[in-house]
């Protein structure tokens, strides 16, 4: 496990699968077409569960399922959410075969899960949310930003979500 303060990452506990899922759906506000989210984790580490977030906030109203073999769901809200799970892909080659470029540059949004099966080939900008597996509902979620426009967005995202408010 990285060390838990890294310089411009924002690295928090959440305590219950509707806690991750309200996180997810809170980001989703700050997302627009052309954003790629990487999610990096173990099995059953909340990945999903973030994806279910992110596209309850951006208005998806279908099941959000992992794609695990079909590699990619697309589901339609306020922009197009295209949802791939590389967990079948053994690695980055494999991962170029199947068109992941066209999802990476389409008109919507990516989330990836196992996303460090395809490092190589993610644009300059992305936001990497690692998940750890804390205890049975418990996941210490980190998220990293690659790129000026995630380097501001997870600012924006930070002061909106987690800062206190002065007391008058």
């Amino acid at each position: 496990m990285p060390p838990i303060l890294e310089p411009n990452t924002l690295d928090f506990i959440s305590h219950s699968e509707a806690q991750t899922r309200r996180l997810g759906a809170r980001l989703a506000a700050y997302l627009k077409p052309g954003d790629v989210l990487a999610l990096v984790g173990d099995l059953g580490s909340g990945k999903t569960r973030w994806v279910q977030g992110v596209c309850a906030g951006l208005s998806v109203t279908e099941p959000v399922i992992s794609p695990t073999f079909t590699l990619v769901n697309e589901y339609q809200g306020l922009y197009p959410v295209y949802h791939i799970d590389l967990y079948r892909l053994a690695d980055a080659a494999e991962t170029a075969t199947f068109g992941l470029e066209d999802y990476l540059y389409g008109a919507g949004i990516t989330i990836i899960e196992w996303a460090d099966r395809a490092t190589a080939l993610l644009p300059t900008d992305y936001l990497e949310v690692e998940l750890f597996h804390l205890e049975d509902t418990k996941r210490r979620v980190v998220l990293r930003p690659h790129g000026q426009r995630f380097l501001r967005l997870l600012e924006t995202f930070k002061q909106a979500t987690f800062a206190q408010q002065r007391q008058p």
